[in-house]
Order: C-alpha cells, then sequence, then structure tokens
C-alpha cells in the first residue's frame, strides 16, 4: 500500500488528537500498512477501531469496513466524521439509504474523497456493490466482528461466510485484517481458516479486563430480583449502566418499573421504531437517560466509556455475549460491576428460542449454554474461569478479589483423589464422552446409553457413587480450568487427557477446589448491603402491636379486622416500617383509598415504634409497581362494566373460572372497585347472597375454607362463596 509521508505518531496526532498509541494498536497498523494479512483480537474498549482508522486515512484508495449492524455503521461514521474536517471522509453503504444518499456515496468514492466505507455483508454480496468496487482503489479490506465467520462463534451469520468469494471477485492485490472482541480458540481458527488469511500476523490482547467486578445474584422470584436491581440502582444515583434482558417485553417491562421507581430508564430492543431507538441511545449517550434496558441489540460500537454497571437480568445466551456486554462497562479504566440475576428456569427460556434452529445449531447453541452455566455455578476465580474459556492463563491470586468468589470464597476440600478417578474414569471410556456421561459412569446410573456399550462392567462404574452430581461436575470443571483435561467442541464436547493430566496420573499433586454452587440449594436473594445490618426479618412484636390496631379499628368502624388490612399487608408492615402514606401504599393490598381511609393511625403506630427502638428501617422496599394497563386486567373490567357473565369472560381470555376468579380479587384487592352483582343475582338466590354477606361481616378471618363449611348444607359452590366475598370486599375494604 502507498503511504503518505507522515510517520504513524504525526497521524494518529494530526487526526486522532492522540500522543501515543495503546497496546498493540502500533504493531497491529504496521503490519497492515505493510501488506499483510492480520488478525486481532481484542476486548471492548482496547482501541481496535483505530488499527483500520488510522491506516485507512494514511493509504491510498478507499478501505472497506465490513460492519453488520447499521447503528453500528452509523455511530463509526460519526466518531470519523467528528475527528475530521471533512464529512465525506467516511461513509457507510446499506439498506437505510434513499437512492439520492446512495448517490452522494458513490460520487465521494469515485471522487476520491472518501478513505472509509463501511457496509453490511448483504450489501456486499450485491452485484451492483461488486461492480463499484470494481472501479475503484481498495487499499484493505477489514472485517469488523470476525466472530460472526464461525459458527461457534456467538453471533453466527451466513452471509460472512461469503465475505471471501466477494473478495476474491474483485481481482484486486490488498491486505485483509479480521477483527473481534471474543473468540475463543475454536472460533479463532475457524475465522483464518474461512477468510483464508496468508500466514496473518497475529494480536491477541490479554481479555483480562482488571477493573470489572463480577458477580453472580439468585433470582428466586422475578419480583425479588427486580426489587434488588431497583435498590442496587439506586444506590448509584447519576450512574451510567445497561441492563440486558431476553426479549422485548420484558425490555419494556423492565424499563417501566425502572422509571415508576425514579429512574431515568428507556427500553432498546429492535421491536421499537428505528427513530425511537436512535433517540433513546442518543438520550443514553448525552446522560438524559441512566439506564438501558435491552436485548443483546444494543451495545455494538456504542463509545460510551464511563458506563459503570452492566446487569443481566436474564441469563446470557452464552459466555462470549457475556464478555462482550460485560465489556461495555467501565471503558475508562474505571471500575465497572457486572451482575447477573440467575435461575435454573431461565434455562429452559433459551432452550425454548432454539426449537426453530436446525439439529446441529441446537446442539452447538446448548453448549454455549451449559458452559455459561458452569461458569455461573462455579466457586473458583470468576475472572480465571472466564480467561480459562477463552484460551488465556490466570492466577486466581491476582484478581484482587473483584469477583464475588474470591471476596467471599467457599470452603476448599481436598479433590486430589476424586480428580484421579475422574481422570482414570475418562481414559477407560477412551476419551470419547462429555462431562455428562462421565458423571454418570462415576454415579453408576444405569441407562441404554450406557449398557450399549457395556461401560456398567467397567472397575470405575459406580465407584463416585458415594458423592452427588453436583460434586463430580466441580471436580472435573476444576479438572479443566487447572489444564489437566481439555473438551473438544467439535467433538460435541468430549473431554481429551492433556499432558498435564497423564503426569497428574503418574505423579498426582495435592488438589483443593471449592465445590460449585447451587442455586437451588444454597441460593437466596441477595439483598445489598448497605451497613445497617440483616433486612427483610418480620418483626414479631410489631406485628402483633398492628394486629391490635386493626382489631380496634375494625370495631370502630363495624367491620371483622382483615377488611382493614388482610394478614399479608400486616405481615409486610413489620417487615418493612412504612411511615408515611407513599411508602404505606407500596405495600401489598394497600390501595391509595385504604391509605388514606384507615393510613394514618398505622403509620403514625409504626414510626413511634421506629423512634423508640431505634430501629434502621431497610432502605429497598419502596419499589413501586407497574400497572398493566394492556393486559388481562383492563380487560376484565372492561368486561366486568359491560355485565359480561363471570363464565363468557373466562371463554374471552382462554382462562379458567378459578383462575379468572383469583384475578378479580387481584384486582379489588389493589383498590379497584367491581359491580359483579349481575352476575350473583343470576346464579344464586338473593336471600344466599345475604347471608354469606353477613358472614363475612361478622367473621373472625376471611377463611374460603370457613364460610363453605358454614355453608355446604346449602349446595353453594366454594367458587361462587368466593364471589361474593369479593363483592363484599370491594364495597365494604375500598
Amino acid at each position: 500500500m502507498a503511504v503518505a509521508q507522515m510517520s504513524l505518531e504525526e497521524g494518529l496526532q494530526e487526526y486522532f488528537g492522540f500522543n501515543k498509541f495503546k497496546g498493540n494498536q502500533e504493531k497491529i497498523i504496521k503490519s497492515l500498512m505493510g501488506g499483510r494479512d492480520t488478525f486481532v483480537i481484542m476486548p471492548t474498549g482496547g482501541g481496535k477501531s483505530l488499527c483500520y482508522q488510522l491506516p485507512a486515512i494514511m493509504s491510498e484508495g478507499v478501505a472497506i469496513i465490513i460492519s453488520p449492524l447499521i447503528a453500528l455503521m452509523k455511530n463509526q461514521v460519526d466518531l470519523v466524521r467528528n475527528y475530521s474536517s471533512q464529512d465525506n471522509i467516511a461513509h457507510f453503504l446499506n439498506s437505510s439509504l434513499s437512492r439520492t444518499e446512495r448517490n452522494v456515496v458513490i460520487r465521494d468514492i469515485k471522487g476520491g474523497q472518501t478513505k472509509m466505507l463501511y457496509v453490511a455483508p448483504e450489501t456486499l454480496t450485491k452485484q451492483e456493490t461488486v461492480d463499484l468496487f470494481k472501479e475503484i482503489k481498495v487499499s484493505f479490506i477489514a472485517i469488523d466482528e470476525a466472530h460472526c465467520i464461525s459458527e461457534w462463534g456467538h453471533d453466527f451469520r451466513p452471509e460472512y461466510r461469503r465475505i471471501h468469494e466477494i473478495i476474491k471477485a474483485l481481482d484486486q492485490k490488498f491486505p485483509l485484517i479480521a477483527l473481534t472482541a471474543t473468540a475463543t480458540p475454536k472460533v479463532q481458527s475457524d475465522i483464518v481458516k474461512t477468510l483464508e488469511l496468508v500466514k496473518p500476523n497475529i494480536f491477541i490482547s490479554s481479555f483480562n479486563r482488571h477493573n470489572l467486578y463480577y458477580e453472580i445474584r439468585p433470582k428466586k422470584s422475578p419480583q425479588l430480583a427486580i426489587k434488588n436491581m431497583v435498590q442496587f440502582i439506586k444506590q448509584r444515583p447519576g450512574k451510567s449502566g445497561i441492563v440486558y434482558v431476553i426479549n422485548r417485553k420484558t425490555a419494556d417491562d423492565v424499563s417501566q418499573i425502572l422509571r415508576a421507581n425514579g429512574i431515568k430508564a428507556g427500553a432498546y430492543h429492535a421491536g421499537l421504531d428505528g427513530k425511537v431507538r436512535t433517540h433513546t441511545q442518543d438520550a443514553f449517550l448525552m446522560e438524559d437517560l441512566d439506564v438501558i434496558v435491552a436485548t443483546i441489540a444494543f451495545g455494538m460500537g456504542i463509545d460510551k466509556p464511563d458506563i459503570r454497571f452492566v446487569i443481566h437480568y436474564d441469563i446470557p445466551k452464552s459466555l462470549e455475549n457475556y464478555y462482550q456486554e460485560t465489556g461495555r462497562g467501565g471503558r475508562d479504566g474505571m471500575d465497572g460491576e457486572c451482575v447477573v440475576y440467575f435461575s435454573y428456569k431461565d434455562i429452559s427460556k433459551l432452550e425454548k428460542l432454539l426449537r426453530d434452529k436446525t439439529v446441529a445449531e441446537r446442539e452447538r447453541n446448548i453448549q454455549l449454554i451449559n458452559e455459561t452455566v458452569a461458569y455461573i455455578e462455579s466457586a473458583e476465580c470468576r475472572r480465571k474461569f472466564l480467561l480459562h474459556y477463552f484460551g488465556e492463563g490466570f492466577d486466581a491470586g491476582n484478581c484482587g478479589k473483584m469477583c464475588d468468589n474470591c471476596r467471599h470464597p467457599k470452603e476448599k476440600l481436598d479433590v486430589t483423589d476424586s480428580t484421579k478417578l475422574a481422570i482414570k474414569t475418562i481414559q477407560a471410556l477412551k476419551e470419547n464422552h462429555d462431562l455428562p456421561y462421565v458423571v454418570k459412569v462415576l454415579l453408576g446410573k444405569k441407562g441404554k446409553e450406557i449398557t450399549d456399550f457395556k461401560y456398567d462392567k467397567l472397575e470405575f462404574f459406580g465407584k463416585g457413587a458415594d458423592q452427588d452430581e453436583h460434586y463430580w461436575n466441580s471436580v472435573i470443571r476444576n479438572g479443566m480450568l487447572m489444564g489437566l483435561l481439555d473438551k473438544d467442541i467439535e467433538q460435541y464436547g468430549t473431554l481429551k487427557i492433556t499432558k498435564a493430566g497423564h503426569e497428574f496420573l503418574k505423579k498426582p499433586v495435592p488438589l483443593k477446589v471449592s465445590i460449585n454452587h447451587n442455586y437451588d440449594d444454597d441460593g437466596t436473594d441477595v439483598v445489598v448491603d448497605d451497613g445497617a445490618g440483616s433486612r427483610g426479618a418480620l418483626d414479631p412484636e410489631m406485628l402483633e402491636i398492628l394486629r391490635d390496631l386493626r382489631r380496634q379499628v375494625g370495631k370502630q368502624n363495624n367491620l371483622p379486622p382483615y377488611v382493614i388490612f388482610q394478614d399479608f399487608s400486616l405481615e409486610e408492615m413489620a417487615t418493612k416500617y412504612p411511615i408515611n402514606a407513599d411508602e404505606l401504599i407500596n405495600i401489598q393490598g394497600v390501595s391509595k383509598g385504604k391509605a388514606d381511609r384507615y393510613g394514618k393511625k398505622f403509620t403514625d403506630l409504626i414510626r413511634k415504634y421506629v423512634e423508640e427502638n431505634d430501629i434502621e428501617r431497610p432502605t429497598d422496599f419502596v419499589v413501586k409497581s407497574v400497572v398493566n394497563k394492556s393486559g388481562d386486567k383492563i380487560r376484565i373490567i372492561q368486561a366486568i362494566d359491560k355485565r359480561i357473565s363471570i363464565d363468557e369472560i373466562a371463554k374471552m381470555l382462554n382462562m379458567k373460572r378459578g383462575v379468572l376468579i383469583n384475578e378479580i380479587e387481584t384486582i379489588v384487592n389493589s383498590g379497584t372497585k367491581v359491580n359483579i352483582d349481575y352476575y350473583l343475582t343470576d346464579i344464586l338466590d338473593e336471600d344466599l347472597i345475604a347471608d354469606i354477606y353477613e358472614y363475612f361481616r361478622t367473621a373472625e378471618t376471611d377463611s374460603l375454607d370457613d364460610a363453605f363449611e358454614e355453608f355446604k348444607g346449602d349446595d353453594v359452590e366454594p367458587e361462587n362463596i368466593h364471589l361474593v366475598r369479593i363483592k363484599f370486599m370491594s364495597e365494604l375494604a375500598n
């Protein structure tokens, strides 16, 4: 390539305003400008883009940059133009351009003003694009997000496979540069092979992001995870963050809840109009929004260095996804927090997304999911696990307590003998099976896949039955982390014994490891430690005082105590100590009407109790929910207003009658009045309705079982008694 008469350092200062290169940037640029094919693996925030932008400006001709996302192209072009006085120095060519805009791009390219042209792979494969590139001098071609080439990558795109075919069709001599932030050894070899890179110079920067803190939090329920997440974000006011979710609906729902709790948040996903997405992205960059709740479509190429936290509300699809998404935090070198909320139920959600894929694609994706679960369950240093996955060694002693496992280590057990047994079993299985299969043999589990090969006759069959599956998963996973075992990903994850593994068998050394986390057994929802001691415990003394007050208020109003506030509401008050009306209406079952009518006596009593007992109240409970105005609740209310029978509403909403009745009760408990007299008088005698109604007025509790026992001689169904109780609560409690 012809190079302008200017040193690289001068070019760096002239075109980008930097005084020195970062990491391998200078070596990479010299390789490319020297005409060599070049392969770059550099973590997010390491400065990959400069590795092709500076050579493009300083070389003769136009550099073609292949990029997978339209939004990413626009962002990159805007950044390049910011550094230059000429807007036409960089353009993009994709389906978003009008004919007029496209003609301007072509004019600037042919006129020699454009040094960088970003194209989507789909645009590259069009004949008109190939014809255009044949007419111009191409300085080099850069393939950004090169992991998209590999079927083993986390974002495989079939059109990337055609890139080399198109390059050959141009019939010009120029070097290639492939760049990615994440690539396992298997993906790396795929990229080199598919692009047919000729003796490439390969530059692999360390995958270690030393300033990121990695943590897993159990997700016992979505509600508790949301509450914990709201608290986490509110404890970091004004900080920028991204919350990744599995689908569009969750993105919309979570962003609504965050906004309801005073957090400046917006949703970002492919279901939104392009202008809305652009506006949301710009608002985030300009700090009009603090938090983006997004599917994985958000973040590629976003140049925002001060993202302080990245939360995965749902399990990431792969460790590559996880690494790339968490890598968007702390790009300025300052601390970033990376939190995953995990539930085993989330795995099935990911597996459902694979239903329409081919068998081979499903198997590959399930392997990627399993690796993510193994990372989550691991009790060893998370940084070590992550770097090992990408083929990089790491001493856990250098973590600096920047992951939850190093900050709160579990007890280590001696697994020397267990590791020997596992390796010998793999040897006996001729290194031809995956981890779950090996564990079955160790546990002595018979099945057709075991007995067909007569492995139940092996001396090692059942030798590990004194431990459970979880234990053996931990032992074998740690054997892989220590380099004693390897996994052949092309052979569906079969376990192989490494040279170090064979040496260990000959001369064992003591091994101590922490057994993996089991989020079904020892997982409890984590409440952020704000230094105020234990949180969330029911205060039995407070509960009894509240019950006494409820009885007094009930007598004053000639109502049963439960009509004032139900038991679950009192229990939550005795846990969270609300001391004003705004806090009280966040208690389950407390509507604004109830808070206005009865609340002051309760909040005054709680405030006095808190002061007298020097109680420091939890700060995490004021999590406001969002009314589902677009869901079933509003349709139920509208149908009741139209006097449609309960049975017809159930059919209309494809619900069982009992489920619908529970939904109506939830609506009433939240403070909305409903009038179901039109239906009750059709199915029950008016005198019987009056008797049941009076029963609930004088009963000690609102128990349906007790009420059914009282009226079982009247041949009335429990669901209909339930409906009368709903009428009673609607009229007297709201």
